[in-house]
């Protein structure tokens, strides 16, 4: 089984900034995927970035692009997502995922670890 652990959310002002990581412990894979997922109260979990193990492709969320940037570092099975110029509509709770395939997915069906999240809160 793979653990993953969230951390670094937290609150803070509009236009500011904050680095979320996921740690990855346990059963480890060669090869596989991670993506970040968000969660607003009331509101379905949504895509938000993701990352390949093998080549570095990546993919984001419109709403993000330009804002957020998603890197990992496989030598301390980590991955980060650093997010800037943050709004309140960015205010969710913050999960990272792993799939056990090498393809970047953007559903939350296609992934199969999930953390137990982190919240960020924007203030507005």
């Amino acid at each position: 089984q793979v653990q993953l652990v969230e951390s670094g959310g937290g609150l803070v002002q509009v236009g500011g900034s904050l680095r979320l990581s996921c740690a990855a412990s346990g059963r480890t894979f060669s090869r596989y995927a991670m993506g970040w997922f968000r969660q607003a109260p009331g509101k379905e979990r949504e895509f938000v970035a993701a990352i390949s193990w093998s080549v570095g492709d990546i993919k984001y969320a419109d709403s993000v692009k330009g804002r957020f940037t998603i890197s990992r570092d496989n030598a301390k099975n980590t991955m980060y997502l650093q997010m800037n110029s943050l709004r309140p509509e960015d205010t969710a709770v913050y999960y990272c995922a792993a799939t056990t395939t090498v393809l970047v997915l953007t559903a939350t069906r296609q992934y199969d670890f999930w953390g137990q999240g982190t919240q960020v809160t924007v203030s507005s």
